[in-house]
């Protein structure tokens, strides 16, 4: 097979991907209608109609579905060989990506990485802020940070930080107004900042234990956010009542800032972890970013 044969059908990966020409050519650094033209002699040459194009999207037929199944893990093994070639080099080097929560890029991932970044200047590591349980495999990471319940079976799963609270907090404006919570079945008649799951498009419940009992509560209220840093100033500016991480909403606390209610509400969970594929062949860049971010314990 000719070399430009290939490049034809890295792009139709790309296109069937992204379903879109305009991302998947931004992605391959080509203009959309050298892209479109690309596509039309594939399918001219192998006699078979690859993709659907509407004047909204692009979607593969059932003849592309099943090429892009078979060639995709064929690439992907492709690239992890030539990876893997990396650690020949004298140096790690590579780009690593990486989705975490706002709080655990800020709090975790940057403290940690922070020193390695600066001994191994060949190493990137692209950081994406994502609230949604992303697939790392489909979308092409290389890992993702979740607290040690979310992890998947099948995934390895690195412990990074140490167990963590979440916190239900108001801003001493608001209490003026209104009686503190006793019960997480209280918060039902309080103004509550939600948070968006992006990847299910519903409201995150709001999670609570005490003596062995285990509460959902879905809230409701007048402001809703994707990330937990606006959740914070909402309720800082004393427009409601959220639910954040205890290290995110601490500082706040201590100063008067904020007034932590449901305490008794709100136990320690397992903490941080890093999770990849167990599939996952590794790099010497990736190892050191593992190694990085692993947790130890502080001796007492």
């Amino acid at each position: 097979m000719q070399r430009g044969h290939l490049d034809d059908l890295l792009a139709f990966l790309a296109v069937a991907r992204e379903q879109s020409f305009t991302r998947a050519a931004a992605k391959l650094g080509v203009s959309q209608s050298a892209l479109s033209h690309t596509m039309r002699e594939l399918e001219a040459r192998l006699g078979v109609r690859l993709l659907t194009r509407t004047t909204r999207r692009v979607a593969p037929t059932e003849a592309g579905e099943r090429l892009a199944q078979s060639l995709g893990p064929r690439f992907e093994e492709i690239e992890a060989d030539l990876a893997a070639l990396s650690q020949l080099r004298d140096k790690p080097a590579g780009t690593i990506r990486i989705t975490a929560t706002e709080y655990a890029a800020d709090a975790i991932l940057l403290p940690k990485l922070s020193k390695l970044l600066r001994d191994y200047p060949d190493i990137k590591v692209e950081i994406a802020v994502d609230y949604g349980l992303t697939d790392i495999v489909t979308q092409r990471f290389d890992a993702g940070v979740r607290s040690g319940e979310q992890v998947g079976k099948d995934m390895i799963a690195v412990r990074i930080g140490p167990d963590m609270r979440m916190a239900v907090v108001g801003g001493p404006s608001y209490f003026r107004r209104r009686l503190e919570p006793n019960r997480p079945q209280d918060l039902i008649g309080h103004n509550c900042i939600n948070l968006r799951l992006p990847t299910h498009g519903g409201l995150y419940a709001w999670e609570f234990e005490k003596a062995g009992r285990e509460l959902k509560v879905r809230v409701d209220g007048q402001l809703t956010f994707n990330t937990t840093a606006q959740m914070l100033n909402a309720a800082l500016s004393g427009l409601g009542l959220t639910y954040v991480p205890e290290g995110l909403a601490q500082p706040h606390i201590a100063k008067g800032r904020l007034k932590r209610v449901l305490e008794d509400w709100c136990p320690p969970f397992s903490g941080y972890h890093l999770w990849y594929a167990s599939r996952r062949q590794s790099s010497p860049a990736f190892a050191l970013v593992v190694e990085a971010l692993r947790w130890r314990r502080t001796a007492l």
